[in-house]
C-alpha cells in the first residue's frame, strides 16, 4: 500500500481490514497476505483525517510485488506533482501481479501512464474531470469498481472495501469471500436510504457456470420483460430445476435477484442522470411507473423522488486533484 501525506484513512483501512480479515480466517491453511505500507514520507504518515500510520520508505518495497495498492485522499493534488513517487508506482507496477486504487487513486495510475488505452473508474465526483485530464483513459464513472486485465480500479473510498472482496474472492474463492464480508457485518442495503450493493455480497455470479451465465443475461437484459422460463433457457434448464438450483447459489429467488438488480441500476440513474422518473422505471424495467414506485419503496424505505433528493450527483466546481476529497455519498 502506498501511502502519502493527506492519503484518505478508508482507502487504506478498508482494505487493510479486508484482508487481515482473511488471514483470521484461513488461520495455517494459507496462503494468506503480508500487509506492507511504503510511503515517501516515512516512518509516520498522517491521513486527511489525523490519523497516523507506521510505513517504510519507498526504497523498502523492492522486489516482486503481489498486490499494488494507491489510495485516494487530500493530498492528491500535491502527490500528482511529486514526479518521484509517480515513477516510483509505474516502476512497481512493472512488479506486481495486479495494480488496484481507491477513490482518487486512479488519478497518480493515470498520471503514471498505467491506465492509457483502459477502461477505470473514480469517485463519482471526479470522473469528468478525470476524463478530461486524462483522455487517454476510458473512465466509466458508474461502477463500483472496474477490471481491467490486472488493474482494478474502485470508486469512492468504502468502495475499496467492495474491491477487496473481490481480490480475496479472486484468490480464495466466493465462498471464503463471502464468508470475509459476513465476518465484516457488511449487509445488501445500508441504513440511510441509499443502496450501495456489496460487489461480492449482492450483485456476486454464482460458482455454478450454467447459474452464472444465467445472472450475467440477466444484467445485459434488464430493460425488457424478463422471466423464469427465459433466464432458465440461459442456463439450458427447466424452469422449476432452474429456480431452485438459482435459490441455493445466489440465496434469493429469480424474481428477487432480477428486481435488486433494477433498482441498483435506477439507484445509479437517478443519482448520475437527470432522467425523468418514468424514463427511468422504463429503462429499469420496470412495466409502469406505479410498479416501479412499489418495488423502489419496498426495498429502500423511500421513494425515488426521496432518493434523488438525497443522493443525486452534483459535479463540484473545483479541480478534484487540486481540492479536498469529499465524503462519498452514503459512505
Amino acid at each position: 500500500m502506498v501511502m502519502y501525506p493527506g492519503s484518505q484513512a478508508l482507502d487504506v483501512t478498508g482494505p487493510v481490514e479486508v484482508f487481515d480479515t482473511a488471514n483470521r480466517l484461513l488461520g495455517e491453511s494459507g496462503p494468506g497476505y503480508r500487509i506492507d505500507f511504503v510511503s515517501p514520507g516515512a516512518p509516520l504518515v498522517r491521513t486527511c483525517s489525523g490519523v497516523v500510520i507506521g510505513a517504510a520508505p519507498l526504497d523498502a518495497g523492492q522486489g516482486p510485488i503481489d498486490t499494488l495498492l494507491v489510495p485516494g485522499g487530500w493530498g492528491l493534488h500535491e502527490v500528482l506533482a511529486d514526479r518521484a513517487l509517480v515513477e516510483w508506482i509505474a516502476a512497481a507496477a512493472a512488479r506486481s501481479r495486479r495494480v488496484t486504487s481507491v477513490c482518487g487513486g486512479s488519478f497518480l495510475l493515470a498520471e503514471a501512464g498505467l491506465l492509457d488505452g483502459r477502461r477505470a473508474t473514480t469517485h463519482w465526483a471526479y470522473a469528468a474531470d478525470m476524463a478530461r485530464r486524462y483522455p487517454d483513459v476510458i473512465v466509466d464513472p458508474e461502477p463500483i469498481f472496474v477490471r481491467d486485465g490486472r488493474y482494478v480500479t474502485s470508486a469512492g473510498v468504502s468502495t475499496g472495501i467492495d474491491m477487496s472482496l473481490a481480490l480475496v474472492e479472486s484468490d480464495h474463492g466466493s465462498a471464503f469471500a463471502l464468508q470475509v464480508a459476513k465476518f465484516l457485518v457488511l449487509f445488501f442495503k445500508r441504513h440511510g436510504g441509499q443502496s450501495q450493493f456489496s460487489a461480492v455480497l449482492d450483485a456476486q455470479l454464482a460458482d455454478h457456470t450454467p447459474i452464472r451465465a444465467a445472472q450475467e443475461w440477466i444484467l445485459d437484459n434488464l430493460d425488457r420483460p424478463v422471466t423464469v422460463p427465459d433466464i432458465a433457457e440461459q442456463a439450458n434448464m427447466s424452469p422449476r430445476n432452474f429456480a431452485r438450483v438459482f435459490r441455493r447459489e445466489v440465496g434469493v429467488t429469480p424474481g428477487q435477484y432480477v428486481e435488486r438488480m433494477r433498482i441498483l441500476r435506477a439507484c445509479r440513474l437517478l443519482e448520475s442522470t437527470e432522467l425523468p422518473i418514468r424514463q427511468v422505471a422504463r429503462r429499469c424495467g420496470f412495466t409502469t411507473p406505479e410498479t416501479f414506485f412499489r418495488a423502489f419503496a419496498r426495498v429502500l424505505e423511500v421513494t425515488p423522488h426521496q432518493y434523488r433528493s438525497r443522493f443525486h450527483a452534483v459535479s463540484p466546481q473545483q479541480d478534484p486533484a487540486a481540492a479536498a476529497e469529499p465524503m462519498e455519498v452514503g459512505a
